[in-house]
């Protein structure tokens, strides 16, 4: 069993569910400490940049510490060989194609799929107006990458091959706010391959484990 894991954030940040996810797949127990340190008298960017869906998340074992999800992710599946054996790929070939996803869904997948996050999910429960120029340039990029999933995903059953793997696990965080509102449900129904795809990794016992988490602690939402 691994010892002294411990995760600070709150569950609702898409970094902290990442982390949490990766956790759970590794069957791994760790300690997680809820940061709430919003303060009534906080102004309002202090309070979104504390609380929303893009909040940061620390990670610490024993006296090593990471604050980047995916690096997190890396981390344990390297050091802990429990649970999920595949999740990050069992050989080198495996181990790359992984890799190339974990760098696509950062940089392609990630930017445009934030601000649909922060836009269509966020926003309207704070009472700030949605920039509707915002969402729609974000929309058509991120379209562009869906389209791209969608032919890899007429071939594949997950992004990296046949197999559940971090390349599908760090798409869950982003795409779960997304697919909560109407309009950002679209972009996946819309495209089958996709839309099968959500729907498998997103019923998987782990992510619902931290989804739950989430409404116990909805963090901005609360």
């Amino acid at each position: 069993m691994a010892a002294g894991l411990q995760v600070f954030g709150q569950p609702a940040s898409t970094d902290v569910a990442r982390v949490l996810t990766c956790l759970f797949e590794k069957d791994l127990e760790f300690e997680l400490v809820r940061i709430d340190t919003f303060k009534r008298e906080h102004k309002l960017p202090e309070f979104i940049k504390l609380r929303d869906p893009n909040g940061q998340v620390t990670f610490k074992h024993g006296d090593k510490t990471i604050v980047d999800s995916r690096a997190i992710c890396r981390y344990v599946c390297t050091q802990f060989p429990e649970g999920n054996k595949t999740l990050y790929g069992t050989g080198s070939l495996e181990r790359a194609s992984i890799e190339q996803w974990l760098q696509a869904e950062a940089q392609n997948f990630s930017p445009p799929s934030s601000a649909l996050v922060f836009h269509l999910a966020f926003a309207p429960h704070l009472n700030i107006p949605q920039d509707h120029a915002v969402i729609a340039e974000n929309e058509k990029k991120l379209q562009q990458v869906l389209n791209v999933y969608d032919e890899i995903l007429s071939k594949n059953e997950y992004l990296a091959g046949d197999e559940f793997t971090l390349a599908d696990l760090s798409h869950l965080p982003n795409s779960h706010y997304i697919v909560s509102s109407e309009r950002g449900r679209k972009l996946f129904t819309g495209r089958k391959n996709v839309a099968r795809w959500y729907d498998q990794i997103s019923k998987r016992e782990t992510w619902k484990q931290v989804v739950k988490m989430q409404r116990e602690h909805p963090g901005a939402f609360e």
